[in-house]
């Protein structure tokens, strides 16, 4: 899922600077110190998940979490998500430094529009309800990010159509395995700790 250095032409990499900027600055406005710990915890989450690829045919996929992310954070999944694509970024040399506001962009957006989408539904009513709505969330942020990251490419010439649709029909199965994995966090934390969601819904 992540875009590498030269891939895209100049006026993407700009816009997505320029939008993961802004990004980060609501997500730090909205950042209160109850939620500082949780956003670490979903920072180191997301850093290891995504570092586990899978081959599939030509390309390979790995997890994301941003779903999850966003449900519990709200905007401030921006820069925590940020930070762990960073520290891939210099540690293992995933993405690359000119395009990892576009990399931003495409994973802490699409955790955002999750949070929008499908916040209020997850803390209203039984914690089993909130986890149906939660695998959704799972499946659509997914959905969502390979749908920004087959932008990202088509706007840079049309070369990078076909993977572009690749990167859609390969991430099907992530989809899935993010429904479950984010349906069943959001199931144990509306039973331990339900005010995480109420909050952030309500924000």
């Amino acid at each position: 899922m992540h875009i590498v250095d030269g891939a895209l032409a100049n006026p993407v990499v700009i816009g997505g600077a320029v939008a993961a900027a802004g990004g980060i600055a609501i997500g730090l406005k909205s950042l209160d110190l109850d939620r500082i710990p949780t956003a670490g915890v979903l920072a180191a989450s997301f850093f290891v998940a995504s570092l586990i690829h899978v081959p599939i045919g030509p390309s390979s996929v790995h997890l994301i979490l941003n779903g999850l992310a966003g449900l519990l954070l709200g905007w401030a999944a921006f820069p925590a998500l940020f930070v762990g694509l960073l520290l891939q970024t210099v540690f293992f040399g995933f993405g690359g430094l000119t395009v990892l506001g576009v990399n931003t962009v495409n994973i802490a957006l699409p955790a955002v529009l999750t949070w929008m989408l499908f916040g209020r539904l997850i803390a209203r009513g039984s914690p089993v309800h909130g986890a149906i709505w939660g695998g959704i969330g799972g499946a659509f942020s997914i959905a969502a990010t390979t749908g920004f990251v087959a932008v990202s490419l088509a706007l840079s010439g049309d070369a990078f159509l076909p993977a572009a649709k690749l990167v859609f029909f390969a991430h099907i199965p992530v989809m899935a395995i993010e429904a479950v994995l984010t349906g069943f966090a959001v199931l144990l934390a509306r039973k331990v700790k339900p005010e995480l969601f109420i909050k952030v819904a309500t924000s």
